[in-house]
């Protein structure tokens, strides 16, 4: 049995989260693929080496002095380094940084050298062999991800190696440059190890005990989520849910590999399992709650709709002129409302609506601002009556006004669009009604 383990950021942020990590890895001989992040902050008001890296480049890119800047940095990686007794020097290292940055390698190589320092240190106090992900993932001239040669390339380079540290985040184009992921991308390095390295188990291992069924800023204490598949953690993740990158869940799919979301500092929790199928069923009828705050609707209504052949695709029309991607598009018989992203459209509104005009010629189009989009998601919920019907009945008794639904045709989500200023009260009350009373 072979397993990747992938450490966040709050996991590495001292040599005492180290030793944390040292000793999950040492307790089981299958963990042999170590994924790591960047150190992130070991308090509140600390600052992540990530950010510290950006902004070091940032003088140097405006020909700043950032001594200072970069000494700071130096001095997060020798703390960890003398708190686990190590006798390893990274002055050759920063001093090829420093040189870099003075000649303007890119924000991207800025930034890939948290989670490159710390995997020197990782391989160090393992004694595994260190990889540098620039020479295994990659990607092509246009900047996309290129999963074949990355797959034949890291997959021979694994077979060779009895425990190896490949840091997350970052990978190189054709010529050589680093080029990174986007924030959360180490996420997507351990899927990519994972699935190079035909491992049984992807761990990733973070601070919370895996996923919860809503936001813990919202719920006081919601209940976790045991087992949840990919098309649910897909759902949740694009609404909102950040545990996960939600990239990261593609190469693994692929191979069938679980992913199991931990937590660092308590590692005897079981957390959170990502299957692609399951015959386990949820101890609720969702598995979870999700949203954000921030759309708006566009109503156009047009008599007789339903009858001219193009309509719809002359209205989303307009929104593609104008760079607008749509969120969901529920229509009745003379009447469709299109959902998107308040802050992308506001400034393009009046375009949009003298493109839908131009085009589709409607009787008249509404426009309403400041909402939100709740989804609540389950592979439950396909075989059991009334859910719908509970859900409204929450809300209509938490004073919500419900001002759209959409469900999909696989019955694995509904979502329900209401005020911004119900939002919390709309998933509390759906998840009291779910999870607490069970009814």
């Amino acid at each position: 049995m072979a397993k990747v383990v992938k450490f966040g950021g709050s996991s590495l942020a001292s040599a005492e989260q180290f030793k944390k990590a040292g000793d999950i890895i040492r307790s089981d001989e299958s963990r042999k693929y170590v994924v790591p992040s960047a150190p992130g902050k070991r308090f509140q008001k600390d600052s992540k080496v990530t950010d510290m890296l950006y902004a070091c480049y940032d003088l140097a890119e405006r020909d700043c002095g950032f001594d200072e800047e970069l000494k700071a940095i130096k001095a997060r990686f020798q703390e960890i380094i003398d708190g686990l007794a190590l006798s390893l020097d990274l002055q050759d290292e920063f001093a090829l940084i420093e040189n870099n940055f003075k000649q303007k390698a890119g924000s991207n190589y800025a930034a890939s050298r948290g989670e490159y320092l710390n995997g020197i240190i990782m391989a160090a106090y393992l004694g595994f062999e260190f990889i540098d992900a620039a020479t295994v993932i990659f990607f092509d001239e246009g900047g996309s991800f290129d999963a074949d040669k990355t797959n034949r390339v890291l997959s021979a380079r694994l077979e060779k190696c009895q425990g190896a540290v490949i840091p997350g985040f970052y990978g190189a184009l054709p010529d050589g440059k680093v080029k990174t992921f986007s924030r959360g991308g180490s996420d997507v390095t351990g899927s990519i190890v994972a699935k190079a390295a035909k491992v049984d188990v992807y761990e990733n291992w973070t601070d919370v005990s895996g996923f919860l069924i809503a936001d813990p800023r919202i719920i006081d204490n919601p209940k976790g989520i045991d087992v949840i598949t990919y098309k649910e953690l897909r759902e949740l993740s694009y609404m909102g849910a950040t545990v996960l990158h939600e990239d990261a869940i593609f190469p693994v799919r692929q191979e069938g590999i679980p992913i199991n979301i931990r937590n660092t500092n308590a590692p005897k929790d079981n957390g959170t399992w990502i299957v692609g199928s399951t015959c386990q069923k949820s101890k609720y009828v969702i598995t979870g709650i999700a949203g954000k705050k921030g759309f708006c609707s566009v109503n156009i209504e047009k008599d007789m709709m339903n009858t001219e052949v193009g309509f719809g695709r002359k209205v989303l029309q307009a929104f593609e002129e104008n760079g607008i991607a749509f969120e969901h598009v529920p229509s009745g018989i003379d009447t469709l409302t299109v959902y998107v992203h308040q802050d992308e459209f506001m400034h393009k509104e009046q375009k949009v609506v003298a493109g839908i005009h131009r085009l589709a010629k409607p009787d008249a189009i509404e426009i309403e601002s400041d909402l939100a989009l709740v989804a609540v998601v389950g592979r439950g919920m396909k075989s059991t009556r009334g859910t719908a019907g509970r859900i409204f009945s929450a809300l209509a008794h938490a004073n919500v006004n419900v001002k759209m639904i959409d469900q999909g045709s696989s019955e694995l989500n509904i979502i329900i669009g209401v005020a911004n200023e119900d939002f919390e009260a709309a998933i509390k009350a759906i998840y009291d009604i779910f999870v607490l009373t069970k009814l």
